[in-house]
């Protein structure tokens, strides 16, 4: 049954209780659960809400709920937000402190949810519209809507991020039309692009190369932002192009604090698949800065080994790439996939047998809260790694 709709004034946004969480889960999983039993899925969230991406209160559970009754379990719908280590770097034209990389504060926005009696009334959109207002820093957001109320209450542990990103399965305008002031200035399409190999037969040896274990990745985390930032640093005195013209901003989330790590538990809880010895890494012995990590897509069927984190020349790229095939062929899988190749290696993968497309499904989206607009930020690094 439709329930009939609510004024927006009456409806703000919360920080979910531990009985709406769980309840969140409830509601997702008949329509998000695959084959985990509803048991499964509860536990397999609860496991990964306490890995280290989500520890400290960098993971948030957000209800659209009664201002008069913001505990009730019968919310309109819910969100989940992951606070992140980032960088933004200004540009020489920028007027917010150019030829300068800064850390900062960004959000991934993950597990957007209507159950069905509660669609068609705007009330995820409106979550959205909200959800600017407890992730960005507010001196950084126009006039809160007067036909809104007033603003959600301002949360421990949120707050002061400058961007906000996102992987749409709805397309791209659900998400870019829920702005601050909700009429558009939402989150923007972003390099939906992926590169995919048919694995092959063609085997080789290891020699020069070392393969990565979960452990071994994690020590590779800190020294991939170092190099991270350097990129940034060297992005803005080469003035390459970019992909949004003359950016008055570029931006990157980290890999560090657990959010590479996360891809690989989220992907294969519940499953039997297990990598060909462990690895799910590969880095270059002789050049230590070309480096890759990976995960695996299970559902649909077959797999796909997905590429998380890339790191290559022009020149050590087709050796690397070889080394990822042979991986997912050594562990039963017959097709690799990389998010958002940048130019330069694009021609190479397809002289190595990779076929390039933009996808509809998992589209990257962000919105920028600092000087200027969205449309003139870059997102550097847009790849499968911080996907949440």
């Amino acid at each position: 049954m439709v329930e009939p709709k609510v004024e927006l004034a009456s409806i703000s946004l919360f920080r979910a209780t531990p009985a709406q969480i769980e309840e969140t889960r409830r509601r997702r999983w008949p329509h998000l659960g695959g084959t985990l039993s509803l048991a499964e899925y509860i536990t397999r969230d609860e496991e990964m809400d306490v890995l280290e991406h989500a520890q400290e209160g960098k993971m948030i559970t957000w209800v659209l709920a009664p201002r008069e009754n913001p505990t009730t379990l019968d919310f309109m719908c819910a969100c989940r937000t992951y606070k992140r280590a980032s960088l933004v770097a200004y540009p020489p034209s920028s007027p917010s402190g150019p030829n300068s990389v800064h850390e900062t504060t960004s959000y991934g926005v993950a597990a957007v949810f209507t159950p069905p009696s509660k669609r068609g009334r705007g009330y995820a959109r409106h979550m959205m519209c909200l959800l600017h207002w407890v992730t960005a820093s507010r001196d950084n957001l126009p006039e809160f809507p007067e036909a809104w109320g007033t603003p959600p209450e301002e949360v421990a542990d949120a707050g002061g991020g400058l961007f906000s990103v996102l992987w749409s399965d709805v397309g791209e305008e659900f998400y870019h039309s829920a702005g601050p002031e909700g009429k558009g200035g939402g989150w923007e399409k972003r390099g939906p692009v992926s590169t995919v190999w048919e694995v092959g037969t063609e085997e080789g040896d290891d020699e020069g190369w070392k393969w990565l274990t979960q452990e071994q990745l994690k020590g590779l985390w800190n020294h991939d932002a170092g190099l991270i930032r350097k990129e940034l640093e060297n992005m803005l005195v080469k003035n390459e192009s970019y992909e949004v013209g003359r950016p008055t901003a570029l931006v990157t989330c980290l890999p560090t604090n657990g959010v590479a790590a996360f891809q690989i538990p989220r992907a294969t809880y519940g499953s039997n698949f297990s990598m060909a010895g462990g690895f799910w890494g590969v880095q270059s012995l002789s050049n230590p800065d070309t480096y890759a990590s990976w995960s695996v897509e299970m559902q649909p069927p077959p797999p796909t080994l997905i590429v998380t984190r890339l790191r290559a020349s022009e020149d050590t790229f087709p050796g690397l790439i070889a080394k990822i095939k042979q991986a997912a062929r050594r562990s039963g899988i017959r097709k690799v996939e990389v998010w958002n190749l940048r130019a330069g290696l694009r021609d190479i993968a397809e002289k190595t047998g990779g076929q390039t497309f933009i996808r509809s499904e998992h589209l990257p989206q962000i919105v920028w809260y600092g000087p200027g607009t969205t449309k003139n930020v870059e997102w550097v690094h847009n790849e499968k790694f911080c996907w949440c």
